[in-house]
């Protein structure tokens, strides 16, 4: 039967019984007649419909009905009837007084409660009855009370039981002559024993009796009031008395109003303590107790282990009161009880807990950060120790009390424990003063340094106490302990002291408040490179350094002065060797006799004589290396610069390492980044007042590389390589650690000197060039020197019994074949097994500047070369592009090299790639092999070096020293006028030959 909500219409709510489900609440809308009076016409009220009677319904409404919805047979059905059951069998099922499903009546009763409870707290206020028999929901109307009922639980103690009863009383009016506004009121007893009295709700009880609907201060059970709807009192025989007491009265006595006959009730009021006590958790598959009991204060229950594996702590917060410790429990009563038998007397103590006290302790832990759920938490143990060292203060000005549990067999210290560092400049190292206590006890720095670097966080006080380092320690001091490892850090006497070379260590302690510190201006100053001192140029160095160069060669001199290895990390071709010579030729002009020792990869050698010649004429130069080199360090005393290379100091270190030199300086530094190579354990044996390292690729693959060569330069400086690899290398690599990134830096920044080209570009000219010689391998070598045999008397002979005119194609197809041994023997023996010179030279530099995110121009003469590069650059899977003269979609090739980032080389032939291409993005070009005409050479760079180029462009060439190679870039020099206004073509090259010239390139 509808109701028109256009009609007078009233929501009423009413109260049915299920033959299941017992109570429920339904909600219905009923149509008022003319005169107001409600009506037989009416409808259910639920979510699908309520919203046509809104106009009729209030906020409480719409969550009633929300409410009710979910506790119809239907929702009901719908959420526990796993196996799709019609509803009724499912009922008839799960409530067989025989065979029915205990788990699943206690969970569906366990929601409605939940839920009923929830509807009847809204309820007051609402139009509120008891449905008919006919389904008339409003049949008769209940009676709200207004005022909460009281609850007196009696029991009377006797010779041979006690009896147990309740009796309800309800206020009616204020008590005659109390004061206005008290409190104290009459009341009338509730006779509900044996009035077919019923229960709504049990949690908390809802009870009626006829009309009338109590609800209850103190929010009474129902449960508890149940048994008594149909007798007078329950009987407690004597035999169960103690154990009824114990369990259930004490109880009743903690929350409810209890009288009793035959025992006594002491109510207590004491000033509660905060009481804390550490034990360690069971882990494993061992539960922890939800609650504690009440115990005495010397033997509260915590949970506690022997198993030496756990490294997990319990906190649980108690308060003492008097003799008596209670949980702090949220749930708990306003009062604690305990039982007391004296002879067969029985006394109950209370004790009214102060629970506004208690909340107010909890939240200061909470803002401390302990965050404890119902009065406990388990912490990592090394998480737990730390709070309490830094809270313990507060703890104790706050009146707690710290305990351990009596059954842990393990006693912690649980004091206050402190660490003041303090450290101070000496002539050679910074001597570090701590001072450690853990209560009364100071601690050796010695012995701590140990335990935090071997991750031990436990030990021994003198008075048998377990010790527990907070964590904050290892995190705040893990650096200056694992700076420490080294022997030499601990003089003698066990005092500690840290090398200079940590200044960055020692600066960010102080600013973290981590320690006090006394250091000189001096060292201060090497924090700013801005504020380093400018150093003249020597007298006899032969050149100009550029702005740039002069800082480096300024900071390279300025870091001698504190006796500190560097570590020159410019990028490729800005001009470290230049600014290196310079420095060492004013350690000449300094008056320093000792001699130094530049260590490079052998491709380099004749380079750095070439360019000390150039710039260092004064500098007395010996190249070591050689199979027939004389080994006799004697020698050494005669020269100002000794040139070698890793091999020959990996072979001759027992040697090498006997011999004091001034300056030990590698070159390509990235060969000793493997810490456990041959090469990297010789050059660290090697005696040296002062080292210095160069590299344009400080870190290729791995942090490890940075530690490796760092390590050289100033041992000690990063820790050990298991304290860098737990401390920077695992948290920056696998962790991506910013903070971790951050600190590597700061320690490592006055001792890498670093800029790119973008930084210095001002003081670079448009192009730099430079040449590049290569030694052949021994292989390589054998294989040129009888080609260049059987070509000199095969072309000599030609021109004997030719002349010159007729041998031009004899000469160019043995000076080809020479040329293409000199880059490569495969290029004209593809069963050759043997490496190239100039191939490992080209690679080793095409890396770097690829690390260095540089873009190249690869330009060859021969496609055979640029097959030998395309076939390392396909192994190592690096993308580039390729173009010659077969290449069809060239514009495409172009476009890959010019837009994609990812691609930073471009392989070109020189007749393909010498015209009309615009290739910018190039700030690098590589001649791998050299052109007869430089002019055609000029064509391949300008393709890199051209309107729209905004970076220097820096050329390449390589040249195998030695070989025909060198033998043409002399001619071309010799030839450049000619060349400049006549050759254009390489048939005219070949004119210009003559037979001297050509005695020349092949002697």
């Amino acid at each position: 039967m509808k109701v028109s909500p256009l009609q007078p219409f009233q929501i009423v709510y009413s109260l049915l019984d299920h033959e299941f489900l017992g109570y429920l609440i339904e909600a219905f809308v009923v149509q008022r007649n003319s005169k107001g009076e409600l009506t037989l016409q009416n409808q259910t009220l639920s979510t699908q419909n309520v919203g046509e009677f809104a106009k009729g319904l209030d906020e409480r409404d719409f969550e009633l009905v929300k409410l009710i919805d979910s506790i119809q047979q239907d929702t009901i059905v719908k959420k526990f009837n796993t196996r799709k059951l019609p509803a009724v069998d499912f009922f008839l099922k799960i409530y067989d007084s025989q065979k029915g499903d205990k788990l699943i009546q206690e969970a569906i009763g366990a929601y409605l409660e939940n839920i009923k409870a929830q509807i009847m707290a809204l309820l007051p206020g609402k139009p509120f009855y008891i449905m008919g028999n006919d389904g008339n929901p409003a049949w008769q109307a209940i009676n709200w009370m207004p005022e909460p009922a009281r609850v007196h639980f009696h029991f009377i103690r006797n010779s041979d039981s006690t009896h147990y009863f309740p009796i309800i009383r309800y206020p009616i009016a204020p008590r005659k002559g109390a004061a206005e506004g008290s409190q104290t009121a009459e009341t009338e007893r509730v006779e509900f024993q044996f009035k077919d009295a019923l229960m709504i709700c049990d949690e908390p009880a809802y009870m009626m009796v006829g009309n009338r609907l109590y609800h209850f201060s103190k929010n009474v059970d129902g449960k508890k009031l149940r048994p008594f709807f149909n007798k007078n009192h329950i009987v407690i025989p004597r035999n169960l008395e103690q154990q009824y007491y114990e369990r259930f009265v004490a109880q009743l006595i903690a929350s409810y109003d209890v009288y009793p006959k035959g025992f006594e009730i002491r109510s207590e009021v004491l000033v509660p303590v905060p009481v804390l006590t550490v034990s360690e958790v069971v882990q494993a598959n061992r539960p922890v107790p939800a609650s504690l009991f009440l115990t005495e204060s010397n033997d509260v229950e915590t949970v506690s282990h022997d198993d030496e594996q756990s490294q997990r702590i319990m906190v649980d917060l108690a308060f003492q009161y008097g003799d008596f410790t209670f949980r702090f429990d949220n749930f708990g009563p306003s009062a604690n009880v305990s039982l007391e038998k004296k002879n067969d007397e029985y006394i109950f103590h209370k004790i009214r807990r102060d629970q506004r006290l208690e909340r107010q302790k909890l939240t200061f832990l909470r803002d401390t950060g302990l965050d404890l759920r119902h009065g406990r938490l388990a912490l990592p143990k090394t998480e737990a120790f730390s709070w309490l060292s830094n809270h313990g203060r507060q703890l104790q000005e706050s009146g707690f009390l710290l305990r351990q549990d009596a059954q842990n067999t393990k006693r912690y210290f649980l004091g206050y424990s402190s660490i003041d560092v303090s450290i101070q400049e000496s002539r050679d190292w910074f001597d570090i003063f701590a001072n450690v206590r853990f209560g009364e006890f100071e601690i050796p720095f010695l012995k701590l340094r140990k335990l935090i670097l071997n991750k031990k966080h436990e030990f021994t006080l003198p008075n048998g106490e377990v010790a527990v380092i907070p964590d904050a320690w290892f995190t705040k001091y893990s650096e200056l302990f694992g700076f420490l490892e080294h022997i030499d850090g601990i003089d003698a006497d066990g005092r500690l002291v840290l090398q200079k070379h940590h200044l960055a260590l020692v600066q960010e302690l102080e600013s973290d408040n981590l320690a006090t510190t006394v250091i000189s201006r001096k060292l201060e100053r090497l924090r700013d490179f801005e504020e380093i001192e400018h150093f003249p140029l020597p007298h006899q160095f032969n050149g100009t350094l550029r702005p740039y160069q002069q800082a480096g060669y300024d900071w390279m001199n300025f870091l001698r002065q504190y006796r500190f290895g560097g570590c020159l990390a410019d990028d490729m071709g800005l001009g470290k060797t230049v600014m290196t010579l310079a420095m060492l030729q004013g350690q000449k002009e300094a008056g320093i006799i000792e001699p130094s020792l530049l260590v490079m990869p052998t491709s380099l050698l004749y380079n750095w004589e070439l360019e000390a010649r150039k710039f260092t004429p004064d500098l007395r130069i010996m190249v070591y290396t050689g199979t027939y080199r004389d080994k006799n360090m004697a020698q050494f005393d005669e020269y100002d610069l000794i040139l070698t290379s890793y091999g020959i100091v990996r072979i001759d270190i027992d040697l090498l390492s006997s011999y004091r030199f001034n300056y030990v300086i590698l070159d390509e530094s990235q060969a000793i980044k493997n810490p456990s190579s041959h090469i990297t354990k010789a050059v660290r044996q090697l005696n040296t007042a002062y080292r210095l390292i160069l590299t344009g690729t400080p870190l290729e693959n791995s942090t490890l590389d940075l530690w490796s060569q760092m390590s050289f330069i100033n041992p000690g400086l990063l820790g050990s390589q298991s304290f860098f690899r737990n401390e920077f290398q695992i948290p920056i690599e696998k962790r991506h650690d910013d903070a971790k990134t951050g600190r590597l830096y700061s320690l490592i920044k006055p001792f890498m000197l670093r800029r790119n080209k973008a930084q210095v570009a001002t003081d670079l000219p448009e192009k730099v060039e430079s040449v590049l010689y290569c030694e052949m391998t021994p292989d390589q070598e054998t294989q040129y020197e009888e080609a260049k045999s059987y070509y000199r008397n095969l072309i000599l002979e030609h021109i004997e019994e030719e002349g010159m005119a007729k041998s031009q194609m004899i000469v160019l197809q043995g000076l080809t074949k020479l040329r293409q041994i000199a880059n490569h023997p495969r290029m004209v023996d593809a069963d050759y097994e043997g490496d190239s010179g100039k191939l490992d030279d080209v690679l080793m530099r095409l890396e770097s500047a690829m690390t260095e995110n540089h873009k190249v121009l690869v330009f060859s003469q021969f496609i055979k070369h640029l097959n030998v590069v395309q076939q390392y650059l396909k192994e190592k899977k690096i993308k580039y592009a390729y173009l010659d003269g077969s290449t069809t979609d060239r514009q495409g090739q172009v476009e890959l090299f010019q837009k994609d980032d990812s691609v930073k080389l471009f392989l070109i032939s020189l007749k393909a790639g010498g015209l009309g291409h615009n290739l910018t993005a190039a700030d690098y070009v590589f001649i791998l092999d050299p052109w007869w005409n430089p002019a055609i050479e000029a064509q391949a760079v300008d393709r890199a070096h051209r309107i729209g180029q905004q970076k220097t462009v820096f050329t390449y060439k390589f040249i195998a020293k030695n070989t025909v190679e060198e033998k043409i870039l002399s001619l071309q020099r010799a030839k450049q006028q000619l060349a400049g206004s006549l050759i254009s073509t390489e048939e005219n090259f070949m004119k210009s030959l003559t037979r001297e010239d050509i005695l020349v390139l092949l002697e």
